[in-house]
């Protein structure tokens, strides 16, 4: 077991005390950092990079090289998985992932494979395992999946949307069809985050992108319902230490108090949701992760500033709280403008901590 220099992201989780709180970005390693870029335009494609163990781990650690972060996230893809069911991912410039196969029948469900993880999937296992040799303790390792209902959806479209028409006609009219690609795609997900566990993931996020697209009933029966399912068959204690779960639903702050009933240690919030609030409707149960708006980055230091001390000021003192931006950071924010909210976070934070 690895000597951890700084625990404070786990500690938050399990709403232990702190002495700051904690911050990592959601796409902390991404297209915003022009050493991201050149290595991703010397790995070839966007796949290359994901399975090029080297640099894999090389653009995971580069963010933690600029900013002093709580916390790395493993570089990869939420589209993993349906990749290793045969469906062909592949990105197209500008216009996000596309598949080459859909799953849009109930006989093209039927036959869809849940792949073995270990094997089909070890490109994510070896970098896993490299980042957190190069990491040697010095912040936890994140491993994360994307939920089952956010998966298919990009299945069954075929790329991204805004309707989810297929998707959502299958969930209405075919709702057999759609328990069973999901069901297939909640053990799949078991299976993947607990050997990024084995592998060396210190914590797991379950990133439920599309979740706040349905109706209050459907996210209960087609997306909460599954994510459960996969909190209750993870790892959740591995080297000595326990393995906490964030769960985070896009638009779901109105299913709070659901999301925390299904044993995740931490709920991940978007920007709309206020974070007192969440706080006393949640705070007792779970810790919670987020919620600086993604946009706000474009706007100068000093409101980046004031910002971060709003949203710090509204969880207010104590432990439980991961700073984080409410989704992925845009690729055009500029580098000095995240180093800006970091460093806001510790320092605005810190006598939060000695009330």
């Amino acid at each position: 077991m690895t000597e951890l220099k700084n625990d404070r992201f786990l500690r938050a989780l399990a709403r232990q005390p702190v002495d700051k709180t904690p911050v990592w970005m959601m796409r902390q390693a991404g297209r915003y950092l022009p050493e991201y870029l050149a290595t991703r335009k010397q790995a070839g494609s966007f796949m290359d990079l994901c399975r090029n163990t080297d640099l894999a781990c090389e653009v995971t650690l580069q963010p933690l090289e600029r900013f002093d972060l709580d916390a790395a996230i493993l570089f990869s893809d939420i589209l993993t998985i349906p990749d290793a069911m045969g469906l062909g991912l592949y990105f197209v410039t500008g216009e996000g992932p596309k598949f080459r196969k859909t799953v849009r029948t109930a006989a093209e469900v039927d036959a869809l494979p849940i792949p073995e993880v270990e094997k089909d999937l070890d490109y994510v296992m070896n970098a896993v395992s490299r980042i957190r040799q190069e990491l040697n303790g010095r912040v936890p390792l994140i491993g994360f999946s994307g939920s089952p209902w956010t998966l298919a959806t990009y299945m069954i479209e075929g790329e991204g949307s805004r309707e989810y028409r297929h998707a959502k006609a299958m969930l209405y009219g075919q709702p057999d069809v759609m328990h069973q690609l999901l069901d297939k795609l909640a053990q799949t997900v078991t299976a993947y985050l607990n050997a990024q566990i084995r592998a060396g993931a210190q914590a797991v996020q379950i990133f439920d992108s599309w979740g706040g697209s349905l109706s209050t009933p459907a996210y209960a029966e087609f997306s909460l319902r599954y994510m459960e399912q996969i909190v209750h068959g993870l790892i959740r204690e591995h080297e000595g230490r326990k393995v906490p779960v964030i769960l985070f639903t896009k638009g779901g702050g109105q299913w709070l108090e659901q999301m925390a009933a299904t044993g995740a240690d931490a709920l991940g919030l978007d920007w709309t949701t206020e974070l007192g609030n969440a706080r006393a409707r949640v705070g007792n149960r779970v810790a919670l992760q987020g919620n600086f708006d993604p946009s706000a980055l474009f706007a100068p230091p000093a409101a980046i500033r004031a910002e971060v001390g709003r949203i710090l000021d509204s969880y207010g003192p104590g432990s439980g709280h991961v700073f984080n931006l409410g989704h992925g950071i845009n690729q055009h924010v500029p580098p000095e403008h995240a180093k800006a909210l970091v460093d806001a976070v510790h320092e605005l934070s810190e006598p939060l901590h000695q009330k």
